[in-house]
């Protein structure tokens, strides 16, 4: 017996997992993307603020002190006060989980609605995929900002009407990526086999194509959550959002621009949080985009 063959009938360690290597080369590529890693770090920092933040602020949000209204930044008051003399940097902070809030479930709503057309869409096609995607294109037609501002309209000013908005504008988009993934996948030879050992289409749409098609999903949802937060600041500027004295950054910064050179600092704090979150998860979805794309090898 050779050697080669005592060495293989010793090896006893099992094979590796493929689903285990895949997870550690995508950590592995994610890893290499520094941009992507800092992204990553900002929005776990704002999670942990948003959840912890609000118990360590020494003053409360929504309580006036006229005494020091529009008070510059100083060791008392981090960013300033407002024009009520509120504490902006505690206003920040408690604003920062509403901010995440409106993100996250205005994209979550568009993501399941539109996941589901999509799949449906791609995986029956003809005329149920004809009537779908022609819808999608009406909703499409007009711009994100201008679809849910008209939403907003006709439902009233409010944040959970701004999620609303929000998220029907997202649909299309997640529906028009599942349904391209969903026509690639069910066309495959596994997708036949499973058809003809008698499987029903919700078993086939749900255990074999759905987790087929969460790599562009998992990217576009951050990216959306990104595009999603600054419409809802932009709702909120224009006063179709959270209404007052609710501490959301939009209409903080609404507020702040009444006082551009006499006050500053209460429209730029506002303003930086807004950018600094939104290039945040802009720069972690294009990461999570490059490590998600078998394509890329760098």
């Amino acid at each position: 017996m050779s050697e080669q063959t005592i060495n293989q009938s010793q090896d006893t360690s099992p094979p590796p997992n493929p689903r285990i290597e895949s997870w550690k080369n995508f950590f592995t590529k994610l890893r290499k993307n520094k941009a992507a890693m800092v992204g990553g770090l900002l929005i776990l920092f704002f999670l942990v603020v948003a959840i912890i933040g609000p118990f360590l602020t020494p003053y409360e949000p929504n309580t006036p002190d006229y005494v020091n209204k529009l008070a510059p930044p100083s060791s008392d008051h981090w960013f300033g006060t407002d024009h009520h003399g509120r504490d902006i940097f505690t206003r920040i902070i408690h604003g920062m989980s509403l901010t995440l809030y409106v993100g996250v479930v205005s994209v979550l709503i568009g993501a399941v609605i539109g996941v589901l057309l999509g799949i449906i869409s791609g995986y029956y096609g003809k005329r149920v995929d004809a009537f779908i995607m022609r819808c999608m294109d009406v909703l499409l037609a007009f711009p994100g900002i201008l679809l849910a501002l008209a939403i907003v309209s006709v439902l009233g000013g409010s944040l959970n009407n701004v999620i609303i908005a929000v998220g029907i504008f997202s649909i299309p988009v997640f529906a028009r990526i599942v349904r391209g993934s969903t026509l690639a996948v069910r066309k495959l030879e596994y997708i036949d086999a499973v058809k003809a050992l008698g499987a029903s289409d919700a078993r086939i749409i749900f255990r074999h194509i759905l987790p087929n098609v969460t790599s562009p999903l998992i990217v576009q949802a951050t990216l959306s959550i990104a595009t999603s937060i600054l419409t809802a600041s932009g709702l909120s500027f224009l006063g179709l959002g959270a209404q007052p004295p609710t501490p959301e950054w939009g209409a903080m910064l609404s507020d702040g621009r009444n006082f551009m050179w006499d006050a500053p600092h209460v429209a730029f704090f506002p303003g930086i949080a807004i950018v600094i979150v939104v290039l945040a998860f802009n720069i972690f979805g294009d990461g999570l985009r490059d490590a998600l794309d078998p394509k890329m090898k760098n």
